[in-house]
């Protein structure tokens, strides 16, 4: 499931997931979009213990994306319960653990999709 870089403005599945454990994320999911999505690969949920822990750890994200990649975040800077950054096919999704609790994206994204269903 663990997805390599598939070029070199990449950053692969394992060292975003480093950089989250390295500083403390929570309960960090990987999520498979392969046939589920047409805007990602991968979706990565984590949660962390304060608006500022999520903005901390949104900008260590930043900071350890290849230089070259056109990165995009929406929330933090300290006052966000939810921040999501746009790594190009990985996308993650940093929670407060109870707003993560109430949006429950791993059930919604996790629901086998129904092709052609009449």
């Amino acid at each position: 499931m663990i997805k390599k870089a598939s070029n070199a403005g990449d950053v692969s599945i394992e060292t975003i997931c480093k950089i989250l454990d390295d500083h403390k994320a929570l309960d960090i999911n990987v999520i498979d979009l392969t046939n589920k999505s047409s805007f990602a690969d991968f979706m990565i949920i984590a949660s962390g213990t304060s608006q500022r822990h999520l903005s901390a750890l949104s900008e260590h994200l930043e900071k350890g994306a290849p230089h070259r990649m056109k990165l995009h975040i929406e929330g933090g800077k300290g006052n966000s319960d939810w921040v999501l950054v746009d790594l190009g096919h990985v996308v993650v999704h940093l929670f407060r653990p109870e707003i993560r609790q109430m949006y429950d994206l791993e059930s919604m994204w996790s629901v086998p999709m129904l092709v052609n269903a009449k």
